[in-house]
């Protein structure tokens, strides 16, 4: 079974100051709503919420790691789109390409594009059921 890690900034890690209009409750339901339209769609995804320090989001990463292996890793905008989350995101990578060889990366816009980022590498298997791991 093709498993996949989704790697997203928590929702309480967020300077909302930089995005009026949206708030943690918004974030953290349009976050499961990409995350069931993952499972929905027939993909066993790991989902993967981390804070903005960079030690702590390693760990949090390297403990999920463990229910892999992984074939693609899905990390979203949140963690790569904002210049103060440049270190977080090498880390990440970092410890994904060291600990998990030949693993593929994807990367959303939004919540909403995380099916499409998944999509455009890999597919479900006919059949395949998914773990509900959140």
């Amino acid at each position: 079974m093709t498993k996949i890690l989704t790697i997203g900034l928590h929702p309480g890690a967020i300077d909302y100051s930089r995005h009026p209009g949206l708030d943690e409750a918004t974030i953290a339901a349009r976050i499961e709503q990409g995350h069931a339209a993952v499972r929905a769609a027939g993909f066993d995804a790991v989902q993967c919420l981390v804070g903005a320090d960079p030690d702590t989001a390693e760990k949090t990463v390297r403990e999920r790691l463990s229910e892999g292996p992984f074939v693609v890793a899905m990390i979203g905008g949140g963690v790569r789109t904002a210049s103060e989350h440049t270190l977080l995101f090498e880390r990440l990578i970092n410890v994904l390409v060291a600990t998990t060889p030949g693993i593929r990366f994807c990367f959303n816009t939004t919540p909403e594009t995380t099916i499409d980022a998944i999509r455009r590498w890999i597919q479900p298997s006919p059949g395949e059921v998914t773990g509900d791991r959140d």
